[in-house]
């Protein structure tokens, strides 16, 4: 009897808990328990770790953001529905290595624009090369592989969520339209702001040459693109009869977790406050490493993954070194 309490001790010590559970060898219909068990913890997990109210005004939360549990999304719209209207956006996300924001961001958007009835791809750009991010050159990036079959973008940061219903995202025949307005942004509030959320037809970001290349690590394109809108003669417009003020969107970026690339080095400190009069669509460098379509809790999307290009002699703060 000793010998095989031994046996058995030394059988079950160096089994993983789970497997203890169930005695001697395992067959089919205990691992099928297992699988059950394992499937039931994750769901479990999912409901515990995101909030079913969606995004909160007022917004920020300590340490990761606070990830809205999607519902089911909404079906995609009968291409002949005439409640749809005859457009449809290209939503343009420059992105890199916030995963967590994306996964609120992908759901929320689609079930946003489809309640309002906007036909809509989303682009997420995903830049996967070794230099520094460049919102601007991944913008161009996306317009130019967005397809014939969308007619107006919107230049959209991933971690800024539309709280109002009442934001306009039709098309913006009149002219640029600015959605994260200066009134309504919880952060940004000079006249001249145009970040954010900008909504623009595909021809009249082809007459301001798409935006600028130059512009590696965070900030200062969005300024220098507002010159490339005045230069073109396109007023901006913005919206008007909001009443949620600062409490219109949520922001989801924490400084404190999540650090942004605002180093100025060379001669970026000069040059961030140029209008750059040569670049642009015209003159973007990049290779498309992979696309992939897919989809995330139900809501579809296009994941481009970016090699963009930098001339170190033009431009030799994209590095660095």
């Amino acid at each position: 009897p000793a010998r095989r309490r031994d046996a058995l001790r030394l059988r079950g010590g160096g089994s993983p808990p789970l497997l203890r559970l169930f005695p001697g060898r395992l067959s089919a219909f205990p691992l099928f328990l297992l699988a059950l068990l394992l499937g039931f913890a994750s769901l479990l997990w999912l409901q515990l770790s995101c909030s079913a109210e969606g995004p909160a005004a007022g917004g920020q939360h300590r340490g990761v953001p606070r990830q809205p549990c999607p519902p089911p999304a909404p079906p995609q719209p009968p291409e002949e529905d005439p409640a749809w209207g005859p457009h449809r956006l290209a939503l343009l996300v420059p992105f890199r290595e916030r995963f967590e924001e994306l996964l609120a961001f992908v759901p929320y958007m689609h079930r946003f624009l489809s309640k309002k009835r906007i036909r809509h791809r989303i682009f997420i750009l995903n830049q996967v090369d070794h230099f520094r991010f460049n919102r601007a050159s991944l913008i161009n990036v996306g317009f130019l592989e967005s397809g014939n079959d969308t007619d107006y973008i919107a230049m959209h940061d991933v971690d800024l969520l539309p709280l109002n219903e009442q934001l306009d995202y039709s098309f913006p025949e009149a002219g640029p339209f600015h959605v994260a307005s200066p009134e309504l942004h919880p952060l940004y509030h000079y006249k001249t702001y145009v970040g954010g959320i900008l909504l623009l037809t595909k021809q009249h970001y082809e007459l301001c040459n798409g935006m600028s290349n130059r512009f590696w690590g965070w900030g200062r394109e969005d300024d220098e693109f507002y010159r490339r809108i005045k230069g073109a003669g396109l007023q901006v417009r913005r919206p008007s009869g909001i009443t949620t003020g600062y409490e219109t969107f949520q922001h989801l970026h924490d400084p404190a977790w999540r650090k942004r690339d605002q180093k100025r080095i060379a001669a970026q400190k000069q040059e961030q406050f140029k209008v750059d009069r040569e670049g642009g669509l015209n003159n973007v460098r990049y290779r498309i490493e992979s696309r992939t379509d897919l989809s995330v809790a139900g809501a579809p999307c296009t994941v481009l993954n970016i090699l963009l290009d930098c001339d170190t002699n033009e431009t030799p703060w994209c590095t660095f070194g």
